[in-house]
């Protein structure tokens, strides 16, 4: 083989892992769309919404501020959080949190605008409405997760945990939720005096999105095309940089 024949393979792995790239942060992109709107759809069943959204969406009850405000400026605290737990660990890629943030906190607004027809009252509806949108969520977090790009301000906050804690990725997650519930509940009794804007729907989408993510991924044929951009023809695992 020529040198010129070996210029010529390498211009073309490099193009091939550009274009993989590309489309691999395209799916990511779409992912965090879809969990938006799998997030506004849990809300709008008035059964409560899910964990990682109760505490934004409390304060969007009390605040002059919109629920996609208050996501925004919690998932900002997560990305703070996560550059003073892992210091120089944390890698300048996930700056891009930043962006994702926005992008979600926006299309949430837009999500919860689109279902304002959505105001289901009888039990039986709501409860098809919170399947629907845990559906929705688990199919968004298995598409955002399947490119192995970035992560999202609430799964970076618990992986940051876990690196610094030592403690299984799993554990930490259950006991963020489960804080995150916990103060949703305290801010709820203190502004409103009673449960407001957590439910049932806020058990139920905590149990059932992860279980429905392994389903999904087990299932859908595009959930294994989207991963396998991830691989080099060799089978290695490429970076997302």
């Amino acid at each position: 083989m020529t040198e010129a024949d070996t210029a010529q393979q390498l211009r073309l792995k490099e193009r091939l892992h550009s274009e993989r790239l590309v489309q691999r942060y395209l799916w990511f992109v779409l992912g965090v769309c879809i969990n938006s709107f799998g997030v506004a759809f849990i809300t709008k069943a008035a059964l409560g919404t899910s964990p990682i959204s109760s505490v934004p969406y409390v304060l969007d009850l009390e605040l002059p501020l919109s629920f996609g405000e208050t996501t925004f400026a919690m998932n900002l605290l997560f990305i703070i959080a996560q550059v003073v737990l892992l210091r120089r660990d944390f890698k300048p890629i996930q700056l891009l949190q930043v962006a994702v943030n926005l992008l979600f906190s926006t299309l949430i607004d837009v999500s919860m605008a689109a279902l304002s027809w959505l105001n289901p009252t009888e039990l039986p509806l709501q409860l098809a409405s919170l399947a629907l949108g845990c559906a929705i969520l688990g199919f968004g977090v298995s598409v955002e997760v399947a490119p192995n790009v970035i992560v999202v301000p609430g799964e970076g906050i618990v992986r940051a945990i876990a690196s610094v804690t030592e403690k299984p990725f799993g554990t930490v997650k259950m006991c963020f939720d489960c804080t995150l519930v916990i103060a949703a509940c305290a801010l709820s009794f203190a502004f409103f005096g009673y449960l407001n804007g957590l439910g049932v729907g806020t058990i139920i989408s905590a149990l059932a999105v992860g279980r429905l993510c392994n389903l999904f991924n087990r299932h859908v044929p595009l959930l294994a095309h989207i991963a396998r951009l991830t691989r080099t023809a060799a089978g290695a695992p490429e970076e997302a940089l």
